[in-house]
């Protein structure tokens, strides 16, 4: 084996082994393709019994139609839309044993880093179970052999038995983490900037809108920005309308909002374009914004999902960046949850505190460059958009406005053609506001 310069002829390396990677996921030898199709057509012909002994008819007939239509295409192409819904058949695995995932690509030896923990331990306990109760109805229908259960995540104990070394990371790790980790705990509190888990003050929840307006004015004249978390979406959106009306600058997130355009809004808040962001459970991991200076949270005191003790240590930590954090919890009585979420981040506090004042560290505001914004939302992923616009030209006359326009509809369009979709999300921002400015300078 050699690996050589195909210009100059030049041999590289030469690998004792190497892989080669097929062009295509779908890739099979002939004869377990053939196995797979033998055995599909015995599964087929059973369920097809079974479906006609309980008089289901239409299930039977739609059954045998799609599975037949895909059996030609595997036979023909070697592969079908949805073939991972034969994958038992394909890969030979008996009847409830675990798929192959990329776990088993890993060494024994790999650590597994498990970032938010105390959101994604559940989600991988609760995987297989949703995506079993997505392919009941598929199956009892028709639609899918019942093969396809065992096209399916991992199970939470066979998840366990793939992974050797963990590292959890979060900020309020779950019962499951801190049990696993046994004494091998390690806080990471102290922040470089100096900076101190916020100040949390309790306030009356009897007049929390009208007391949470007079504390927005406050940081609106310093240039600071608001989240306020609320139980409900209703609310949310009552309360938008009110502080609208108020002449505040308000935006409502909400979880109907895809995540290009959630992006969008945080940005427009980091701009100064919103004052204050108003959401239900969407204000919590991952949100990094040093312009937020206060956190409010209504109704703090209703025990539950939202109002838990991690719910409110997360949505407090939205805060965190800014030197003159602070969160409010509106209630009328402290729960459990409560006091616990404060003494913890009370806690937290006089250890940065001492920290600071041994070093002689002078707490400052985190400082994003453009590029460095990231939001997410539980199963939203991360992405990056600019936290300030970028300087425009000082065009002197509409031709100017219209070349510009005429040049960035171009790049636009490259961008979109080379699947940057968020480069070119970003030059269409651009497109709006030069023609917002040529439609003033033409009125003008």
């Amino acid at each position: 084996l050699y690996l050589f310069d195909p210009l100059t002829g030049e041999i590289l390396e030469e690998p004792e082994r190497f892989t080669i990677y097929p062009a295509t996921h779908y890739v099979t030898w002939e004869e377990m393709r053939k196995r797979a199709i033998a055995s599909i057509k015995a599964e087929l012909e059973a369920r097809v019994k079974e479906l006609k002994a309980q008089g289901k008819e239409v299930e039977a007939q739609r059954l045998w139609q799609r599975t037949t239509f895909d059996l030609e295409m595997i036979q023909e192409i070697g592969y079908c839309k949805g073939i991972e819904n034969y994958s038992r058949h394909l890969t030979g695995r008996k009847p409830g044993e675990p798929p192959p995932t990329l776990i088993d690509y890993l060494p024994k030896d790999a650590l597994i880093i498990i970032d938010e923990s105390h959101v994604t331990i559940p989600q991988l306990r609760g995987m297989v179970e949703g995506d079993r109760s997505r392919k009941k109805s598929l199956i009892e229908y028709g639609f899918r052999l019942p093969s396809a259960y065992d096209n399916r995540p991992l199970t939470f104990k066979e998840f366990e038995a793939r992974v050797n070394q963990v590292i959890y990371v979060s900020a309020t790790p779950g019962d499951y983490e801190l049990e696993k980790s046994g004494p091998y705990v390690v806080e990471q509190i102290i922040r470089p900037t100096g900076l101190m888990d916020p100040k949390i003050e309790v306030h009356p929840a009897r007049h929390q809108v009208d007391h949470l307006y007079g504390e927005i004015r406050k940081r609106v004249e310093r240039s600071e920005r608001v989240l306020v978390t609320t139980l409900t979406k209703r609310m949310a959106e009552d309360l938008c309308d009110h502080y609208q009306q108020m002449g505040l600058k308000v935006c409502y997130l909400h979880s109907e909002i895809d995540t290009i355009e959630r992006t969008r809004i945080i940005r427009d808040l980091r701009l100064g374009k919103y004052d204050v962001l108003i959401g239900v459970n969407l204000l919590r991991e991952g949100l990094d914004m040093p312009e937020v200076s206060l956190v409010a949270i209504l109704d703090a005191d209703r025990e539950g999902f939202l109002r838990s003790e991690r719910s409110l240590i997360q949505t407090a930590g939205r805060a965190a960046r800014n030197v003159n954090g602070t969160v409010i919890f509106y209630a009328d009585t402290i729960t459990e949850s409560m006091e616990k979420a404060i003494k913890e981040t009370e806690r937290r506090r006089r250890l940065q505190e001492e920290y600071n004042r041994q070093h002689g560290i002078t707490p400052t505001t985190i400082k994003k460059s453009i590029h460095q914004i990231l939001t997410s939302v539980y199963e939203a992923d991360y992405y990056t958009v600019p936290l300030v616009e970028e300087e425009k030209l000082p065009y002197k006359s509409p031709r100017e406005l219209e070349q510009e326009i005429a040049r960035l509809e171009k790049e636009m369009k490259s961008a979109a053609d080379a699947l940057e979709f968020e480069k070119a999300a970003l030059i269409r921002d651009e497109i709006k506001e030069l023609k917002k400015a040529l439609e003033e300078v033409m009125a003008g």
